[in-house]
């Protein structure tokens, strides 16, 4: 608590703790914060009307999955099965046909995650020990030792702590689609219900990006009756791999002597792949690891030796990450058997609209003359700008005014301090910190909900003992 004295009377209050965002990220650290008896007020700005959904879990769309099993999502690190366990309870709804697989493990519709992570919520929110604001915070302004919230209905809240937990900016326009901008026939934004809703069966598609957004589009396309065949482009023609076999763990160890370059990293696991091939272990488990291992493997890399990492072996790192559920694996090969989809590994060259559709000009991998696409319909999925955070939200573009954030060294997010704290123009900011994918310039592996759930975990931690003691009265 502390004494407030802008009143004649010594007043106690607790502090107050402002969560800009409630998707998974915010409504995590929200959770936790809650959960370790927080002496805090928590307000979680959200416009949504459900906190924990944010852009991933707001589909309503039976074939957008989760992209692992049920066993590796969960609210807390110490209970990996919380998950599992509330699918076979009481309040679960009703999975879909096909859902489970002979394995055993469940991919679920990334909805009823959406309805677990409500479900948690729910009682900490009746009880009051979690507030939902549902508004959108428009600026943040540093204000003695804490903070000036402002909401877009002009309401202003003095809080001791934020915590940065924005959602993903939309796709950057490539260059090459430009003169698409003000076009109708580019679609940028594939979330929502609406966003797909415009794309008729006999529309001509085509799709740029084959990762894990452009699996969603083709299994959500891939219902219609009638549907002309889509077309899917990407640099490397590289897709995100389905899920390995049921296995032994690897023998492999990337952490207790992490190497120093993205070279020697890739021999590592050059060398690991080799080697479990040899005992019959697949590379699944080897990136399993890796992605186990994740932190440790980041923070020995140098900052040159990260960006090199992303230039040249980001893509290979997604595609093996990343992988799709089994269900919509067998939807895209189907897809592709049948020519409904049809996969270009080309460089985009331009776009132009025309009078019969718009004609995209690519060059095939490896080809020295260019094509042409004639299609009705763009849909850009190449995944968030992360770059362009900062400029897409006003709350962070007033921070960053302030010199409060900024973007990390990668562009990846924001800077962020190992303790979470935001990294400003003068180093680590008191009572301000980042949750979730913003904070992975420093992290590194932190897109995947076990560890967003570790670092909201940190994150909670590092704010409680970062607020003043409660004060008492003489």
């Amino acid at each position: 608590m502390y004494l407030d004295r802008t009143k004649t009377q010594l007043v106690c209050r607790h502090p107050t703790i402002a969560i800009i965002g409630g998707g998974y990220s915010g409504a995590a650290v929200a959770l936790h914060l809650a959960h370790r008896g927080a002496a805090a007020r928590v307000i979680v700005y959200e416009p949504r009307a459900e906190l924990g959904r944010g852009l991933a879990y707001s589909t309503s769309d039976p074939d957008h999955r989760l992209n692992v099993p049920d066993s590796k999502m969960t609210l807390f690190s110490h209970d990996p099965l919380h998950f599992r366990h509330w699918l076979s309870s009481a309040d679960l709804p009703r999975l879909p046909a096909g859902s489970a697989t002979l394995a055993g493990d469940i991919f679920a519709p990334r909805a009823v995650f959406g309805q677990y992570v409500a479900a948690a919520l729910a009682p900490l929110l009746a009880a009051g020990r979690i507030e939902h604001c549902r508004a959108s915070a428009t600026s943040i302004r540093k204000q003695g030792a804490g903070f000036a919230v402002r909401d877009d209905r002009g309401q202003v809240q003095k809080v001791e702590a934020v915590v940065l937990a924005v959602s993903h900016p939309p796709p950057a326009l490539p260059p090459e689609l430009r003169a698409l901008a003000d076009d109708p026939g580019l679609i940028t934004h594939t979330a929502g219900e609406a966003a797909l809703a415009g794309l008729a069966p006999q529309d001509r598609v085509l799709i740029v990006g084959s990762g894990l957004t452009s699996a969603d589009v083709l299994a959500t396309l891939m219902r219609q009756e009638g549907r002309a065949p889509v077309h899917v482009l990407s640099r490397h023609g590289w897709r995100s791999q389905p899920h390995g076999p049921k296995q032994a763990e690897t023998s492999a160890d990337f952490a207790a002597e992490p190497a120093s370059t993205a070279l020697a990293l890739l021999r590592k696991v050059r060398a690991a792949v080799r080697a479990e091939a040899a005992r019959g272990i697949t590379w699944h488990a080897v990136f399993d690891r890796l992605r186990a291992q994740g932190p440790a493997i980041w923070a020995a890399l140098p900052l040159p030796e990260r960006q090199r990492f992303l230039r040249h072996l980001r893509a290979l790192w997604d595609i093996h990450r990343f992988r799709i559920a089994p269900q919509t694996h067998a939807t895209l090969c189907e897809a592709e058997r049948r020519k409904r989809a049809v996969f270009h590994a080309a460089r985009l060259l331009g776009a132009e609209r025309q009078a019969g559709g718009l004609l995209v000009t690519i060059r095939p991998r490896g080809a020295r003359l260019w094509q042409s696409l004639t299609v009705d319909k763009v849909v850009l999925a190449t995944g968030p700008a992360h770059a362009q955070v900062i400029a897409g939200n006003p709350a962070l573009a007033a921070l960053a005014g302030q010199g409060l954030v900024q973007p990390d060294p990668l562009k990846l997010g924001l800077a962020t301090a190992p303790d979470g704290r935001a990294i400003g123009q003068a180093g680590p900011v008191d009572g301000l910190f980042v949750a979730g994918p913003l904070a992975r310039g420093t992290v590194g592996e932190l897109m995947g909900v076990p560890e967003v759930t570790a670092w909201a975990e940190h994150v909670a931690g590092q704010i409680l003992a970062s607020l003043p003691s409660p004060a008492t009265q003489g």
